[in-house]
């Protein structure tokens, strides 16, 4: 099992799998691999609030998401900044509930919200999360 605190030694995409356990997130990797020909890092965050290994998506320098490994799930970051607000809101009333709910219960600050969303099952959500990834590389 590997440690995700462990700076020292960073962990193949296979390792995180591993420790996941949750056939969504290779998925989910290889979705946004495909869909926007970007490849992943394994990033180490030294930050208080999420340390430890996890794995980010960039296309030409701008971040897509950057994925918290969990056991049995993982949570996906995707920032909404100022560019990306109004398309966001404008599709909100078509997305799930929890999406919603995440939405409007993130603090706003600096004009970006920083949507923290747990990924366990390929549902409504999911599909949410992937149209915020899209308008974010559009933006």
């Amino acid at each position: 099992m590997i440690d995700l605190q462990d700076k020292n030694i960073c962990p193949a995409i296979e390792e995180i799998d591993g420790y996941i356990r949750n056939p969504l997130f290779m998925q989910f990797c290889t979705e946004i691999r495909n869909t926007f020909q970007c490849r992943e890092t394994i990033e180490y965050s030294s930050c208080s609030w999420e340390r430890g290994w996890n794995v980010k998506f960039k296309k030409a320098g701008k971040s897509l998401c950057t994925v918290y490994p969990r056991e049995g799930y993982f949570t996906v970051l995707v920032v909404v900044g100022k560019k990306e607000k109004a398309a966001v809101e404008e599709m909100l009333p078509d997305c799930t509930a929890q999406l919603q709910q995440i939405y409007h219960q993130t603090q706003e600050g600096n004009g970006q919200r920083w949507l923290m969303i747990d990924l366990e099952d390929q549902d409504g959500l999911y599909d949410d999360l992937l149209r915020l990834i899209q308008i974010r590389r559009k933006s």
